[in-house]
């Protein structure tokens, strides 16, 4: 009877050890996909924003930006791991909470409404309206919303490829690759594997120009066909907790603000894009991959001061004092013609040295009007 228990007891070992490697197991197996083209897989990468999914992610980035007052938020994202548990219904349905040590902070967005659960403060916040141009939230981390946007941007300025298949989440996953065709961009090439059939994106990586590291990874460790469910996605208040209403960030204001100045329709050989609704004289040129952005900002006299204290480079355009800052994939320089009230900050995904031409062409300019 002992022996009989014995072995009885040797088989759930045996079972449980069996599940407990599955995953592992899994995930040692040689990924299989189809043969598809690169434009296939593009298009059915493109396809699957109207996938539903639920799953686990986690983003890590490496920008090397210094914490900037009021975009701790902002920073923290392009410098560390985020952790995220994601449900998507659809672009405009969707949960994604993030967890950290300190708790578990959820966005929810329910159509034109979305909603804040902070877990720390136990507080439920309601943000009213929403703008044509925002700052960067976890949610646009999540592989699936990061890969079509980059796709989507990327449009016909860039060269795809097929990459060798991976395995992802214990799934099959196929490659593909996008190399920029402006040699100015500073990102090397964008690595997206994805499920075949789907489209669903499961991870990506963004290189620099020349790094053999990626500046920013994302990917599912674990994901899977979901259906829809309103419990999951509306937020409910617990007994004791608070709530609140707040309006969502005014950033077309709060730039209009500074008295920002005309611009040119051309810096450095590339177009000036057309301006997003209610950012008036903000100037946005080139396109794609290799776009970049440029403000003139009445008076600003601290930026270059606060820019070099932050770790920028001091630098000299035309006679002008300035700085550069520099992290992978953004690059930003801040100039100040002599006896001018107006400083300019250029910015974007292009080289040091494109910046610093665009620069040059807008202190000529001020010096030709002064």
């Amino acid at each position: 009877m002992r022996v009989q228990v014995v072995r009885r007891w040797a088989v759930v070992a045996v079972g449980l050890t069996a599940l407990c490697a599955m995953p592992v197991l899994a995930s040692a197996l040689p990924p299989s996909v189809p043969k598809m083209t690169a434009s296939q897989l593009r298009g059915r990468i493109l396809a699957s924003a109207a996938e539903s999914y639920a799953g686990y992610a986690e983003s890590n980035a490496t920008f090397g930006l210094p914490e900037l007052p009021g975009l701790r938020d902002v920073t923290s994202l392009l410098d560390g791991v985020t952790k995220m548990r994601v449900w998507e219904a659809g672009p405009d349905l969707w949960r994604v909470d993030v967890l950290s040590d300190a708790g578990e902070r959820d966005t929810y967005q329910l159509g034109s409404r979305s909603f804040i659960w902070d877990s720390g403060e136990e507080l439920l916040t309601e943000v009213a309206g929403q703008q044509p141009l925002r700052l960067p939230r976890p949610a646009d981390l999540v592989p699936p919303a990061l890969a079509i946007r980059l796709l989507d941007e990327a449009g016909q300025r860039a060269r795809f490829s097929v990459i060798p298949p991976l395995r992802v989440a214990g799934q099959s996953a196929a490659g593909l690759r996008v190399t920029p065709a402006d040699p100015a961009s500073t990102i090397g090439h964008i690595d997206v594997w994805a499920q075949p059939s789907s489209g669903l994106p499961l991870r990506v990586e963004i290189f620099g120009r020349g790094s053999a590291s990626p500046a920013l990874e994302s990917q599912f460790f674990q994901v899977s066909p979901w259906q829809p469910d309103s419990l999951v996605l509306t937020p409910e208040r617990g007994p004791g907790t608070g709530f609140t209403t707040t309006s969502a960030g005014n950033l077309a204001g709060a730039l209009n603000n500074l008295g920002l100045e005309p611009l040119p329709d051309q810096l450095v050989g590339r177009d000036r894009l057309p301006e997003p609704p209610g950012f008036a004289r903000i100037g946005v040129y080139g396109g794609g991959l290799a776009t970049f952005v440029a403000l003139g900002i009445r008076g600003g006299l601290n930026l270059i001061p606060d820019a070099v204290s932050a770790g920028g480079t001091p630098l000299t355009v035309s006679g002008a004092g300035g700085v550069l800052i520099g992290a992978p994939l953004i690059n930003a320089v801040i100039v100040r013609p002599s006896g001018s009230y107006i400083t300019y900050l250029i910015a974007g995904t292009v080289s040091a040295t494109v910046l610093e031409q665009a620069a040059v062409t807008l202190v000529a300019d001020e010096d030709a009007v002064g």
